[in-house]
């Protein structure tokens, strides 16, 4: 973060810290009334509301560099909270304290009141933090002793348009040494063993990697898979490792996730909490490390604002008045296309004491209402990282990294449903390689992937982000287009598959050309998920049987 982005963070935590103090008094009146309330009706509503504002003001007091206040509200935020447990209201002795505790409050915000007119209020805790860089490059160095193995593999890595060098050990180890250095953000692949140290790639990893700024993202190739080679090699840098005989389609494949990687979308998380300084904090926080944040302050409108936002996490407030967190997820949970997306609880200190408690109550784990911004950030971003590569395994198809068919048919349901809610176009396309068995007879399997991928590839690359893609199975295609008519959408399928057919593919020595045809309906004439995927199929069956290599509209008449 730049001195001006880091200004404008820290300006925006003042400004809510000011606003915090602002309010102290109004929210100290709430808890007197809350408290005054229960002493003449004694219900347990009221009781469960003077809790939630108690909680809101030690969470909030914490996060924004207020520890005493805190201190001061915490043994009656304990009580209160022990009685809800126990569904029953206060006793007289446990009474006799509470209206001294609210004095005390009291005393404090004036101070704090005092410290505002002389402007002594303190900055919110924060530190600048950014997620870490990411690397930009579709370059690939080759470093490996048989020299026509390598020149083999980078025949293979240039037909998926990466760029590739090729070092020999023994004679071209210094070149690649100025080539690291110069060129720091390529993907190396190294070969381990060296005629004269077998683990020669190892070690010459080890060198480089103490000399650069950042890691060199290294893969290492290897006949040896004994843990002293793996061990060695994570040591060295290694973010894979492949065993000889090499299988060319899976180290593809995983270059594709590495160089996919480089352009993910941003994190995207949901804060949901009825207290406006915790969403503006966080909000504050997770925003200055580029995350998408959605807040959602009304518990009862999380459904409809959970389908349009699709969050990869949700910070789930405990204490609210409507509901509770615990019950809003069990709500979350119950709705098949979020059950697998964390939920983490935003807790005091004394809310859980292990993780198992968290799990027990439907969510994946808690985090105590964190002061330190950069601690905030690791936390939500180990915690994506690792939920987006659960769900890409889950949802996403292995050769082209597009969704599969099952994601595919509920992202269709989904976008339906918002495109109906917002009276907006959608079209739905299918296409399907022409004549894709007699590829693969004629020229392998492995060039019918190739086929598959290099179409995979040019949709991402041809549609927008708004888009949604996916492998509808074997050499089927499906695109959701949002915001477009079928007109429309036959207009930019028909541009792909022009493009399509002009690109060259390699077997061996051997070049052929691959056309598609397609289908395409939209929602105007087909309104749910079923017909729109019926009208689609037999729009893409007329391409084929009016000779294949177009694209067919069905507008239903």
């Amino acid at each position: 973060m730049d001195t001006k982005e880091h200004k404008i963070f820290q300006e925006r935590m003042r400004l809510l810290s000011r606003s915090f103090v602002q309010e102290l008094p109004a929210r100290i009146d709430e808890i007197e009334a809350l408290w005054n309330k229960l002493q003449i009706e004694r219900d347990m509503k009221t009781l469960q509301a003077l809790h939630c504002s108690v909680h809101n003001l030690i969470s909030n007091g914490e996060a924004l560099g207020y520890p005493e206040l805190s201190v001061e509200v915490r043994g009656l935020e304990q009580v209160l909270k022990s009685l809800m447990q126990k569904n029953v209201l206060l006793d007289a002795v446990q009474s006799a304290g509470i209206p001294q505790q609210i004095c005390e409050l009291k005393k404090i915000s004036v101070e704090q009141e005092s410290d505002l007119t002389k402007d002594t209020t303190p900055v919110a805790p924060g530190r600048s933090v950014l997620l870490p860089s990411t690397h930009a490059s579709n370059l690939i160095f080759v470093v490996e002793e048989d020299i026509e193995a390598a020149q083999e593999l980078a025949l293979q890595l240039r037909y998926y348009g990466y760029e590739v060098e090729v070092f020999n050990h023994s004679d071209n180890l210094d070149r690649f040494r100025t080539a690291v250095q110069h060129k720091p953000d390529a993907i190396i692949l190294m070969g381990v063993e060296f005629t004269d140290d077998k683990m020669g790639g190892i070690h010459v990893m080890e060198e480089i990697q103490r000399k650069l700024a950042r890691p060199a993202r290294v893969i290492f190739i290897s006949v040896h898979d004994e843990i002293s080679f793996r061990l060695g090699a994570v040591r060295a840098g290694s973010i894979a490792y492949f065993i000889k005989p090499l299988n060319s389609t899976e180290l593809i494949d995983r270059l594709d996730q590495i160089t996919a990687s480089q352009i993910q979308e941003p994190f995207r998380v949901l804060i949901v909490s009825n207290s406006s300084t915790i969403l503006a904090y966080y909000t504050a926080i997770l925003e200055q490390a580029e995350i998408l944040v959605k807040t959602v302050s009304e518990p009862m409108k999380l459904v409809e604002i959970l389908n349009d936002f699709n969050p990869d996490l949700i910070l789930m407030d405990l204490y609210m008045p409507e509901c509770n967190g615990i019950e809003l997820t069990r709500v979350i949970r119950q709705i098949d296309s979020f059950l697998s997306i964390p939920i983490v609880y935003l807790a005091t200190k004394n809310d859980f004491n292990t993780q198992s408690e968290a799990m027990s109550l439907c969510g994946d784990d808690f985090l105590i209402e964190l002061t330190d911004s950069i601690h905030l950030v690791a936390a939500v971003t180990s915690r994506v990282t690792r939920a987006r590569s659960l769900r890409s395994l889950m949802y996403r198809d292995g050769l082209t990294g597009l969704l599969n068919h099952t994601a595919i048919k509920e992202e269709l349901v989904r976008e339906i449903a918002r495109s109906s809610r917002l009276n907006s176009s959608l079209s739905f396309a299918i296409l399907n390689i022409d004549f894709f068995k007699k590829i693969n007879d004629a020229y392998g399997h492995a060039a019918g992937d190739r086929v598959i991928k290099s179409l995979a590839r040019l949709l991402k690359q041809r549609l927008r982000e708004t888009d949604v893609i996916g492998r509808y199975g074997g050499e089927e295609f499906a695109v959701i287009m949002n915001d477009t008519d079928a007109v429309s959408a036959a207009k930019v399928i028909d541009e792909i598959r022009n493009v399509f057919s002009r690109l060259l593919h390699l077997s061996y020595y051997e070049e052929f050309s691959v056309n598609f045809s397609a289908g395409i309906a939209d929602l105007a004439h087909f309104p749910d998920a079923a017909r729109l995927s019926e009208a689609t199929d037999k729009a893409l069956y007329q391409a084929k049987q009016r000779g294949r290599n177009r694209v067919v509209v069905n507008t239903g008449d």
